[in-house]
C-alpha cells in the first residue's frame, strides 16, 4: 500500500442538512430559509452548514437549527428543549457535484416537533419560514419572494427522502407523538396521521386503532374543549416505540 499522501486529495468537507418538520394549520411544513450568501444566494434551502473540526455531528445538526432558526433541538450533549423536538439521522449525500465550492458531503438529519414557532433567520440565512411541503417539492420555476422549488443544493432530494421518513415511520413506531403537544386528544393525533400521509382518516376506526393497541397511549384522566364542541379526552404518548399492529397507511 503507497504511503499517505494528502496532496493528492482535493479539498473536502463534511455538513448537516436538517429537514425540520411540524404539523401547522392541519399541513405538513417544512422550515425553509433563504440563502444570504453565494452560492445560490437568494434561492430557498433546508438550514444547515460546516461541521467544526471538533463537533459531533449531532451537536452541529442542533447548532446549526438554533444559529439560523432560533429554534433549538435535542443534542446528545446538550438539555432538553422545551418542546421536546425529535432529532435522528437521516441519510448521508456524496455526489462529487452537489456544492459547487468543493467536495461536500452532507448527513442529513431529520427534526419533528410539534407545531414549532415562527422561525427567526441567523448565520447566512436571509430569512426563514414554514412551508407546506408540498410547495417546497414543486418543480415550478422559482419567482422572486415565493416559496417554490427548485431547492439549492440537492436539498429537494433530501427533502423528499426526509418526508418519506416521516411518512413510514409513523406506520410501524409511536413517532406521530412527536407532532403532538405532551398531553394531546385523539383527534389531534388523527390530523397529525392526516397531514403526514396527505389522506384523510376514517375518525372512528382510527380512534378504535390507536386505543385498542397495547403501549401506544396511555390516558391522562383529564379532557379538553379546545377543538370545540363536547370535551374530548386527553391522552400523552406510551411506552411503545414500536407499533403492534402497525398504523398501516392508506393506499391512494
Amino acid at each position: 500500500m503507497p504511503p499517505y499522501d494528502p496532496s493528492a486529495f482535493p479539498p473536502f468537507a463534511v455538513t448537516v442538512d436538517l429537514v425540520v418538520l411540524t404539523v401547522r394549520r392541519h399541513a405538513l411544513c417544512a422550515l425553509a430559509v433563504r440563502r444570504g450568501e453565494p452560492p445560490f444566494q437568494g434561492r430557498w434551502a433546508l438550514p444547515g452548514g460546516f461541521v467544526r473540526a471538533d463537533e459531533d455531528l449531532e451537536d452541529a445538526a442542533a447548532r446549526e437549527l438554533a444559529e439560523e432558526t432560533g429554534l433549538h433541538a435535542q443534542s446528545p450533549t446538550g438539555p432538553a428543549p422545551a418542546y421536546g423536538a425529535h432529532l435522528e439521522q437521516l441519510a448521508t449525500y456524496g455526489d462529487p457535484k452537489r456544492d459547487p465550492r468543493m467536495r461536500v458531503v452532507s448527513v442529513a438529519h431529520l427534526v419533528l416537533a410539534p407545531d414549532l414557532p415562527a422561525p427567526t433567520a441567523g448565520g447566512d440565512a436571509h430569512s426563514a419560514r414554514w412551508a407546506p411541503v408540498e410547495t417546497l417539492l414543486e418543480q415550478d420555476e422559482a419567482r422572486e419572494g415565493e416559496l417554490t422549488a427548485p431547492l439549492a443544493f440537492d436539498h429537494a432530494r433530501i427533502l423528499g427522502d426526509g418526508v418519506e421518513r416521516a411518512r413510514s415511520k409513523i406506520e410501524y413506531s409511536s413517532l406521530a407523538t412527536a407532532f403532538c403537544p405532551q398531553e394531546f386528544t385523539v383527534g389531534e393525533l388523527r390530523r397529525v396521521y392526516e397531514a403526514v400521509w396527505g389522506v384523510a382518516l376514517d375518525p372512528r376506526n382510527f380512534h378504535r386503532k390507536v386505543t385498542g393497541t397495547p403501549g401506544f397511549l396511555v390516558p391522562t384522566g383529564g379532557t379538553t374543549t379546545r377543538q370545540g364542541g363536547r370535551p374530548a379526552q386527553l391522552f400523552r404518548a406510551g411506552g411503545a416505540t414500536l407499533l403492534n399492529p402497525p398504523m398501516l397507511r392508506p393506499e391512494v
